[in-house]
């Protein structure tokens, strides 16, 4: 029972990453606060976290409203009794040739994976920072540690969440808050199926995406996720974990 006793707020809770992490926070002791902006998604994972024996608070929410944030955010706080820990798990992202990126897809993958992932944080620093220890592990991408082609927006957000990642690392690890983030590759969730590369797209450069081509699962992912904000990983902070079988050492 690694989070037995701590409460956590989950970012993408719906499907994927995010109801693969409720489900094991759950499992390991943690009252989970569930935020989505898809209800439909949101109702089926709090009935599984319900299902399995977990206390579970349902929040729909655009990640990309400050305002909205903080208000799930603070409501969260109040009725699960503060907050410890804090997985920032929504994302959005889709795949063209530069020059083709529209405004909307533009704001809408900065808004939702760089945007959110700082609103969320934003909101939850005061509650975190009243607990003796805390932790942050957002979900960045190994798209924001190498460069991928017809991923400039994509690129773009999650480098910004591996800089956001380290710069509050360093910012408060006086305050007793940890803060990393995963870098996972591939991963069989929903949003894998809209990353379909241009149709013209350059194999040679499609290449680059992976030297192996194998998907993540989100279990697996989510294991990661759940030691990173554990006291298992008391001395980790500052830290873009690959997830990636390898393909980011060469």
């Amino acid at each position: 029972m690694r989070l037995r006793d701590r409460n956590i707020f989950i970012t993408g809770a719906g499907s994927g990453i995010g109801r693969a992490a409720a489900l094991l926070a759950a499992k390991e002791g943690a009252a989970i606060a569930c935020a989505e902006i898809d209800e439909s998604t949101l109702k089926e994972t709090v009935g599984l976290v319900e299902d399995a024996g977990g206390r579970v608070l349902a929040l729909p929410c655009n990640v990309t409203d400050r305002d909205a944030v903080k208000e799930s955010v603070d409501h969260a706080a109040r009725e699960l009794g503060g907050l410890h820990a804090l997985l920032n798990i929504a994302g959005t992202g889709k795949l063209a040739h530069t020059a083709d990126v529209s405004e909307e897809d533009w704001n809408r993958t900065l808004g939702v994976n760089l945007n959110g992932t700082f609103w969320v944080c934003q909101a939850a620093l005061p509650h975190l920072l009243e607990q003796r220890r805390s932790a942050i592990a957002n979900v960045a991408s190994i798209a924001g540690l190498n460069g991928q082609a017809y991923s400039a927006a994509y690129c773009a957000s999650k480098w910004g969440v591996v800089g956001l990642t380290k710069a509050l690392a360093v910012e408060y690890v006086k305050r007793g808050l940890r803060v990393n983030c995963v870098c996972p590759a591939g991963v069989k969730t929903p949003l894998i199926g809209q990353m379909l590369p241009p149709a013209d797209a350059d194999p040679d450069l499609m290449a680059r995406f992976g030297l192996v081509m194998k998907f993540t699962h989100p279990e697996e992912v989510a294991e990661s996720l759940v030691f990173l904000i554990s006291d298992a990983a008391r001395s980790i902070n500052g830290v873009a974990l690959p997830l990636d079988f390898g393909n980011s050492a060469s």
